[in-house]
Protein backbone atom coordinates (compact mmCIF):
# COMPACT_ATOMS: atom_id res chain seq x y z
CA UNK A 1 0.00 0.00 0.00
CA UNK A 2 1.40 3.79 -0.87
CA UNK A 3 0.31 6.24 1.82
CA UNK A 4 1.35 9.55 2.76
CA UNK A 5 4.35 9.76 4.77
CA UNK A 6 3.54 10.56 8.91
CA UNK A 7 6.12 11.59 11.26
CA UNK A 8 5.99 7.77 12.89
CA UNK A 9 7.19 6.67 9.86
CA UNK A 10 10.54 8.58 10.17
CA UNK A 11 12.52 6.05 12.60
CA UNK A 12 11.74 3.22 10.13
CA UNK A 13 13.06 5.06 6.91
CA UNK A 14 15.94 6.56 8.97
CA UNK A 15 17.26 2.74 9.62
CA UNK A 16 16.37 2.06 5.67
CA UNK A 17 18.64 5.08 4.31
CA UNK A 18 21.45 3.53 7.34
CA UNK A 19 21.42 0.01 5.33
CA UNK A 20 22.20 1.85 2.10
CA UNK A 21 24.86 3.56 3.45
CA UNK A 22 27.61 3.55 1.68
CA UNK A 23 26.53 1.31 -0.88
CA UNK A 24 23.89 4.08 -2.39
CA UNK A 25 24.08 6.73 -0.22
CA UNK A 26 27.05 8.95 0.88
CA UNK A 27 27.25 9.29 4.86
CA UNK A 28 26.88 12.52 4.72
CA UNK A 29 23.11 12.24 2.88
CA UNK A 30 21.74 10.62 6.24
CA UNK A 31 21.45 14.40 8.17
CA UNK A 32 20.43 15.79 4.60
CA UNK A 33 17.54 13.20 4.48
CA UNK A 34 16.48 14.06 8.26
CA UNK A 35 16.62 17.60 7.25
CA UNK A 36 14.80 17.04 4.18
CA UNK A 37 11.96 15.49 6.40
CA UNK A 38 11.34 18.25 9.26
CA UNK A 39 11.81 21.42 6.53
CA UNK A 40 12.00 20.54 2.66
CA UNK A 41 9.05 18.02 2.53
CA UNK A 42 6.03 18.84 0.07
CA UNK A 43 4.77 15.13 -1.15
CA UNK A 44 6.31 11.98 0.45
CA UNK A 45 4.94 8.64 0.35
CA UNK A 46 5.77 5.41 2.12
CA UNK A 47 5.40 1.82 0.74
CA UNK A 48 3.90 -0.71 3.74
CA UNK A 49 3.50 -3.65 3.43
CA UNK A 50 1.66 -5.87 6.56
CA UNK A 51 2.71 -2.71 9.29
CA UNK A 52 6.09 -2.64 7.97
CA UNK A 53 7.51 0.54 6.33
CA UNK A 54 9.24 -0.41 3.20
CA UNK A 55 10.31 2.39 1.13
CA UNK A 56 9.52 5.58 0.47
CA UNK A 57 10.31 8.39 -2.01
CA UNK A 58 9.15 11.79 -2.75
CA UNK A 59 8.27 15.00 -5.30
CA UNK A 60 8.94 18.53 -4.55
CA UNK A 61 7.99 20.63 -7.06
CA UNK A 62 9.59 24.05 -8.65
CA UNK A 63 6.42 25.41 -10.40
CA UNK A 64 7.97 28.79 -10.92
CA UNK A 65 10.22 26.42 -13.58
CA UNK A 66 7.19 24.09 -14.38
CA UNK A 67 8.98 21.13 -13.21
CA UNK A 68 8.65 18.64 -10.14
CA UNK A 69 11.67 16.32 -8.89
CA UNK A 70 11.60 12.98 -7.91
CA UNK A 71 13.05 12.85 -4.54
CA UNK A 72 14.74 10.28 -1.66
CA UNK A 73 13.91 7.23 -3.01
CA UNK A 74 14.37 4.43 -1.18
CA UNK A 75 13.31 0.32 -0.76
CA UNK A 76 14.56 -1.97 2.08
CA UNK A 77 16.85 -4.66 0.71
CA UNK A 78 14.73 -6.93 1.27
CA UNK A 79 12.04 -5.83 -0.56
CA UNK A 80 14.17 -4.99 -3.99
CA UNK A 81 13.95 -6.19 -6.99
CA UNK A 82 10.24 -7.30 -6.63
CA UNK A 83 8.58 -4.15 -8.19
CA UNK A 84 7.99 -1.21 -5.28
CA UNK A 85 10.24 0.81 -6.27
CA UNK A 86 8.84 0.65 -9.76
CA UNK A 87 5.17 0.85 -8.61
CA UNK A 88 6.36 4.02 -6.21
CA UNK A 89 7.53 5.97 -8.97
CA UNK A 90 4.14 5.14 -11.01
CA UNK A 91 2.27 6.45 -7.99
CA UNK A 92 4.50 9.66 -8.35
CA UNK A 93 4.77 9.98 -11.75
CA UNK A 94 0.86 10.15 -12.11
CA UNK A 95 0.45 12.57 -9.11
CA UNK A 96 2.87 14.88 -10.51
CA UNK A 97 1.21 14.41 -14.17
CA UNK A 98 -2.11 15.70 -12.81
CA UNK A 99 -0.56 18.88 -12.02
CA UNK A 100 -1.07 20.91 -14.96
CA UNK A 101 1.45 23.47 -13.41
CA UNK A 102 4.21 20.77 -14.05
CA UNK A 103 5.64 20.45 -17.88
CA UNK A 104 8.83 18.32 -16.24
CA UNK A 105 9.86 15.49 -14.35
CA UNK A 106 13.87 14.86 -12.90
CA UNK A 107 15.10 12.67 -10.77
CA UNK A 108 18.83 13.49 -9.19
CA UNK A 109 20.62 10.07 -8.53
CA UNK A 110 23.68 8.54 -8.32
CA UNK A 111 25.57 6.60 -10.66
CA UNK A 112 24.55 3.40 -8.22
CA UNK A 113 21.50 3.88 -9.27
CA UNK A 114 20.37 5.67 -12.60
CA UNK A 115 19.86 2.35 -14.22
CA UNK A 116 16.41 1.98 -11.99
CA UNK A 117 15.91 5.29 -13.28
CA UNK A 118 16.44 4.52 -17.25
CA UNK A 119 13.88 1.16 -16.64
CA UNK A 120 11.52 3.32 -15.65
CA UNK A 121 11.54 6.07 -18.07
CA UNK A 122 13.87 8.51 -17.39
CA UNK A 123 16.81 9.52 -19.62
CA UNK A 124 20.42 10.90 -18.81
CA UNK A 125 20.74 14.92 -18.88
CA UNK A 126 24.09 15.45 -17.29
CA UNK A 127 26.78 14.01 -14.85
CA UNK A 128 28.62 16.16 -11.77
CA UNK A 129 31.48 13.86 -10.25
CA UNK A 130 31.75 13.75 -6.29
CA UNK A 131 28.29 15.45 -6.17
CA UNK A 132 26.93 13.99 -3.17
CA UNK A 133 30.45 13.12 -1.59
CA UNK A 134 34.32 11.35 -2.74
CA UNK A 135 32.65 8.74 -5.19
CA UNK A 136 29.12 9.57 -5.58
CA UNK A 137 28.47 11.38 -8.47
CA UNK A 138 25.04 13.67 -9.24
CA UNK A 139 23.32 11.95 -12.37
CA UNK A 140 20.37 14.38 -13.64
CA UNK A 141 17.73 12.62 -15.17
CA UNK A 142 14.54 13.39 -16.96
CA UNK A 143 11.44 11.48 -17.77
CA UNK A 144 10.45 10.88 -21.52
CA UNK A 145 7.65 8.90 -21.67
Amino acid sequence: MIRAYKLSDKSALIAIIELHTPTFFASSEKEEFDKYLAEELEQYFVIEINGQVIGAGGINYFLHARKARISWDMIHPDFQGKGYGSKLIEHRIDVIKSNPKVEKIIVRTSQFVYPFYEKNGFELQSIGKDFWGGGYDLYLMEYKN
